[in-house]
């Protein structure tokens, strides 16, 4: 049995003013009562984070960011650092998302910075990797993954130690808001073999203890299938997490 404990994080992307941020909180609070051995994230708008958190109150839920720079301060117009995170009660920042790194074309390289950066402001990485549809019909999935995890983590492989907490996401990029979802088996096979490389790059205690999400068209009707695999941990959801009651009900995927 691992010890590791399941985490539901919602990344809200680019969708939802305050108001219905702060109302979306609420109503996750009100439904997620009682839930325990659950981590519960939520990832708002860099706008809605303040009023977020004012929101979460002293509940478990954690707030995270969608992104960062992997500068403290400076003149780089638009971007927001990390220690300006901290300061909007975030603990938490994803980087490395199949959108930043196709939309806005962010390398590895780019993304092994920001991670350096997160975790040296306090904050914890949930740094995500994922395959094109063409990559893997060309079977070159391992291999594009195994590249992103070394550049990505560059500089932790180098020091041969994961900063404690961080968090890998599998988000198929072919499964990203498409309706597609990679079945138990496919995710499941890619989560060992992410394991198994965490496992070689540091160590089987780290390997253990790292929590590998999984993300990609994730709703009620597929989490507790997902949820069953030995190395899936969680879900990163985008779409079914901007309503309570699809999302209370992924929080909930034990009962379902």
């Amino acid at each position: 049995m691992t010890d590791r404990v399941p985490m539901i994080a919602g990344n809200w992307k680019m969708n939802l003013d305050i108001d219905e941020s702060v109302k979306l909180i609420n109503a996750t609070k009100q439904g997620m009562q009682s839930v325990v051995d659950v981590d519960v994230l939520v990832a708002p708008p860099f706008t809605a984070l303040s009023a977020v958190r004012h929101a979460i109150g002293d509940s478990k839920i954690l707030l995270a960011a969608q992104n960062m720079f992997h500068e403290t301060k400076g003149a780089f117009t638009g971007e927001v650092s990390g220690t300006m995170l901290r300061e909007a009660g975030c603990t938490h920042v994803i980087l490395g998302h199949s959108e930043r790194r196709s939309l806005f074309r962010e390398t590895s390289e780019m993304v092994d910075l920001k991670v350096k950066a997160a975790v040296g402001t306090g904050l914890i990485p949930i740094m995500c990797i994922g395959e094109t549809l063409e990559e893997r019909e060309a079977g070159k999935t391992f291999d594009v993954l195994k590249q992103q995890l070394e550049g990505s983590l560059k500089n932790f492989v180098k020091d041969q130690a994961l900063a404690p907490g961080t968090v890998l996401a599998y988000e198929p990029v072919w499964a990203i808001g498409t309706g597609r979802t990679a079945s138990p088996g496919q995710a499941q096979e890619v989560h060992d073999f992410i394991r198994k490389w965490i496992g070689k790059s540091f160590d089987s205690k780290t390997a253990d203890q790292t929590r590998i999400l999984y993300g990609g068209s994730v709703k009620p009707e597929n989490i507790a299938d997902l949820m069953s695999e030995p190395d899936i941990d969680g879900a990163l959801v985008g779409g079914a997490s901007l309503k309570a009651d699809s999302f209370v009900k992924l929080i909930r995927f034990e009962e379902e």
